[in-house]
């Protein structure tokens, strides 16, 4: 009996030991569960912050960064708080590209919020083989066709778009029996270049006729010798599609030479700064937004005064932020049906329809097979050294605009 009962004995222990060890096995797996889910999602961050576009890339950068803060005060992704390693790439192809497979190879990002339209565009190809989507700042047409660049996405309507939202605009308040006339100034950088084909035939379409067009560089000190012979033509409208500084250069010189036309810029060619650069000579100007100017009523602008202290920020930062929550969304949803990868972001990002950014930008919707966020531009005017809004004009999505 006393055998018998040694061996009970023994064989309760053992079971009770198994009970635990299984018990503390389940509780080390919880804590690695949860400490995955609690990890940090990395985010890479390549922006010009030093560059020959800086004047806007820091600031958009900021709102990069206000946007990151906002979600992580949120409570992350699910739980899960950003990591936002934002490197400059001054504008550089090189550096951009070195940087990018740091952040891709050590870093483990996954994914990336660019900026310049050089940088973005030698990355198209890369991306699409790592599966790492770009939100990028290059609104550029092309790049919102998922044939030819099938991880880029970016929130604001693109160049061309935006050249033609403003064209409407104007050829809608033409009161005159003759055609507009229109000249075109810009850089002759990939940026600068990009929405000058589609903007011509559209104005061509819609009743324009053009009648000159100049480079400008974006460091440009005067630009007198470059409008001297679109004077000559007698412009109603001259597009310019530089950055504020250039901008700048461009209003003085043609206030010099006489050149009397309606100056309107794309979403780059002026902020909250061209008023001081360009005193009165901005007065009367347009310019395409895709973000509310700060201090604007609407439901976001409480947050982001709240994150910057109550200090104005530029309309460039509000497009970093909004580029932020868009980011969030899609990796919300890529959680909410499994894994976030490169590739889940990308599948969940083509889900967004009628996405709402706190009224901070006009709604977004991607598809698979067009990642055009919308068609919606906002027009501000300067008016006593102010960005004053002026209307939101909405495009159709017309398909052979895709990518053009």
């Amino acid at each position: 009996m006393r055998v018998g009962n040694i061996i009970t004995a023994v064989c309760v222990l053992l079971l009770a030991g198994l009970m635990l060890v299984g018990c503390g096995g389940g509780d080390e797996k919880t804590a690695a569960t949860s400490k995955q889910a609690a990890e940090p999602i990395k985010v890479g961050g390549l922006v010009d912050l030093s560059g020959p576009t800086s004047s806007v890339g820091v600031p958009y950068a900021d709102g990069l960064k206000g946007g990151v803060e906002y979600v992580n005060k949120q409570g992350g992704i699910n739980g899960r708080p950003l990591a936002f390693y934002l490197q400059d790439t001054a504008y550089k192809v090189q550096q951009g590209l070195s940087l990018y497979k740091k952040m891709v190879n050590t870093d483990h990002v996954v994914c990336i919020q660019g900026f310049g339209s050089a940088v973005t565009e030698a990355l198209v190809r890369t991306l699409a083989k790592d599966m790492v989507p770009n939100l990028s700042a290059s609104y550029s047409a092309h790049l919102t066709d998922p044939k030819v660049a099938p991880y880029n996405f970016f929130i604001a309507a693109d160049y061309t778009t935006q050249l033609r939202a403003a064209l409407k605009y104007f050829k809608d308040n033409w009161t005159e029996t003759r055609a507009p006339r229109v000249a075109f100034i810009y850089p002759d950088h990939p940026y600068g270049l990009a929405p000058i084909p589609g903007g011509k035939e559209y104005a061509k379409e819609i009743g324009y006729e053009i009648v000159g067009e100049a480079n400008v560089a974006l460091n440009a000190m005067d630009a007198t010798t470059e409008l001297l012979p679109i004077k000559e033509q007698s412009p109603d409208f001259c597009w310019i599609g530089g950055t504020t500084p250039s901008t700048s250069v461009i209003l003085k010189s043609a206030k010099n030479i006489g050149l009397n036309t309606v100056f309107f810029t794309d979403i780059w060619g002026t902020d909250e700064t061209l008023p001081k650069l360009a005193g009165s000579d901005a007065d009367g100007s347009y310019s395409n937004q895709a973000a509310a100017v700060y201090g604007q009523d609407v439901p976001g602008m409480k947050a982001i005064m709240e994150i910057t202290n109550n200090q104005p920020q530029m309309t460039h930062y509000m497009r970093g932020f909004v580029s932020i929550l868009v980011m969030a969304e899609g990796m919300k949803r890529a959680l909410a049906n499994g894994e976030l990868t490169g590739e889940t972001l990308k599948t969940s990002l083509e889900t967004l329809r009628e996405y709402d950014p706190m009224g901070l930008a006009p709604l977004l919707s991607y598809y698979p097979d067009d990642h055009r966020p919308n068609m919606a531009v906002f027009l501000y005017t300067i008016k006593d050294g102010k960005l004053t809004f002026v209307k939101e004009q909405i495009l159709e999505r017309r398909e052979d605009w895709l990518g053009h």
